[in-house]
């Protein structure tokens, strides 16, 4: 496969944060060859934005089924009932965004990963991939993953900010590793990471609106940015951006089967 195009393999586009120019930001990472965008889901209010913009554009926006890990509250139960219901859409294409975070707040943690657990057991029993979110929790997240080891889960550790045995774990696992906009930044240890690691197991992404790369750092982040990341990593491994943008996006197709 040679396609054309880059994939963001995370962004919120979601209308709350472009409320102005919405469509026009899908039509600029079009423009910039960003065609295929997979779309996290982060609780039950944002499933109506999602699914109504991926029907409007079916070959470039893809939606996932999911509750954020900091959105795991007292009424996550209630959540997980309603966004089960949504797994076996024939639209879906994976379970997320999940995972554990406890950089904020650990008043959660119990309730954390039980949901992990459940949307674990959703991706594997629907066979979908998962996008996996861990903030300041991978020995906890690990402890949930290593549970399925067997079960040949898929997907992608969404923005990757683990050190070099996680990622390893990660890879022989079945996994794809998230870079985002933070390699671009000076003096980050992601780089070094990208440099050992290499092509095999990268996938792009924004995580927009969050997380812009140089040169826009600490503002809006959109799917037009890509190529920005991309042309960081080319340089960091000493290849072409269109080497980096083929084989991430042979990497994020064939897991996602997009």
């Amino acid at each position: 496969m040679n396609s054309s195009y880059f994939i963001d393999s995370h962004a919120h586009l979601y209308r709350e944060y472009y409320p102005d120019d919405y469509q026009q930001v899908i039509q600029n990472a079009i423009a910039h060859r960003v065609k295929k965008i997979i779309l996290p889901c982060v609780s039950v209010e944002s499933v109506p934005d999602i699914f109504e913009v991926t029907q409007q554009y079916p070959k470039n926006l893809f939606p996932l089924i999911g509750l954020h890990p900091s959105d795991v509250k007292e009424d996550y139960k209630k959540q997980m009932v309603v966004l089960e219901q949504y797994v076996e859409e024939p639209f879906v294409v994976g379970i997320g965004e999940t995972g554990i975070d406890l950089y904020h707040d650990k008043t959660f943690y119990a309730e954390q990963l039980v949901a992990f657990e459940t949307h674990l057991n959703w991706a594997k029993e629907a066979n979908l991939p998962l996008s996996i979110h861990i903030r300041d929790g991978f020995n906890e997240a690990f402890s949930v993953l290593k549970k399925f080891k067997s079960d040949a889960l898929r997907g992608i550790l969404h923005c990757f900010s683990g050190g070099i045995q996680e990622a390893l774990w990660a890879i022989d696992n079945g996994f794809l590793l998230g870079i985002s906009g933070v390699v671009t930044f000076k003096k980050n240890r992601l780089q070094d990471l990208v440099k050992e690691i290499g092509m095999s197991a990268i996938a792009l992404e924004t995580d927009a609106p969050f997380l812009a790369p140089d040169p826009y750092r600490g503002k809006r982040n959109e799917s037009a940015y890509i190529p920005l990341i991309a042309e960081k990593i080319a340089n960091i491994l000493e290849i072409s951006v269109e080497e980096v943008r083929r084989k991430t996006t042979e990497n994020v197709e064939k897991v996602f089967l997009i």
